[in-house]
């Protein structure tokens, strides 16, 4: 579990997938975007007041596998409320928006190949655009039904 810091705050990313999909590489490539990391490997969750939270075990805490190499430190946060679930496997060019409710909860779920060269890039902007929907983020004021004034002007 890696966590961006966006809108003012941390938002956390839970990755999911099988041994050697690239969760782990893909964490590497995150934390040098400037993402920080919650938890490798496993992950303890919880859920509090409407939310759901990740932390590692003390054990692993501030450690992260570096596959080839070794068990590494890395700083990392105490926890992170989840926002974002992401799942291994070949995205759709244009998915509808998906969600998992694998904890009993409702929560943005998107699906990466997770060693292309960018899915970090596709991971910041997805945790930028939570909840615009589909349109949002290219349409600006027009998919918030803001109707474009006389004279070319959108605002």
């Amino acid at each position: 579990m890696i966590a961006g810091f966006v809108g003012g705050g941390w938002r956390g990313v839970l990755i999911q997938g099988p041994s050697g999909a690239g969760k782990s590489d893909l964490a590497l490539r995150c934390l040098d975007q400037g993402f920080r990391l919650v938890a490798d490997d496993r992950v303890e969750l919880w859920i509090s007041g409407g939310g759901l939270y990740g932390r590692a075990p003390e054990t692993l805490s501030g450690r992260i596998e570096v596959r080839g190499l070794d068990i590494l430190p890395e700083p990392a946060l105490p926890w992170s409320r989840v926002s974002l679930c992401v799942r291994a496997g070949t995205p759709d060019r244009i998915p509808e928006p998906a969600f998992t409710d694998d904890f009993g909860l409702k929560i943005p779920l998107l699906t990466l190949a997770l060693l292309e060269s960018s899915a970090p890039a596709k991971l910041t902007r997805a945790l930028r655009h939570l909840g615009d929907g589909r349109f949002g983020a290219y349409l600006g004021g027009l998919a918030a039904g803001v109707p474009p004034q006389p004279g070319g002007d959108s605002r």
